[in-house]
């Protein structure tokens, strides 16, 4: 199931593989992904892909993240016993990943 939902701008779509009716968590997951804007606002669209792994009894929520900049694919992957501190992860480390490329871009 994917829902593509435009947000100032920024296309944030989510992808639920091997369960489905987590509204709660899309929307805290497009929430964490807004935050990313303030750290690099020419986010052109973000994909997040919520996944529960079966064969793994602790860390069975998969959170991957991938966000498109202009020339650029940066991409966090995280698993955790719920979405929700994989997303945070993802969030964090995609945060890191965007502030290097800001800095590289900058004369």
């Amino acid at each position: 199931m994917t829902k593509s939902v435009d947000i100032e701008t920024i296309n944030v779509q989510v992808t639920l593989r091997h369960s489905n009716n987590h509204n709660s968590v899309e929307e805290y997951a497009r929430d964490a992904v807004q935050s990313l804007a303030k750290v690099f606002p020419g986010i052109i669209s973000c994909h997040i892909i919520l996944d529960h792994q079966k064969n793994d009894v602790e860390k069975n929520k998969l959170a991957e993240v991938t966000v498109h900049v202009p020339q650029h694919v940066l991409v966090a992957r995280e698993a955790a016993v719920a979405y929700e501190p994989a997303v945070d992860s993802c969030v964090e480390s995609l945060s890191r990943q965007l502030q290097k490329h800001k800095e590289k871009m900058a004369p």
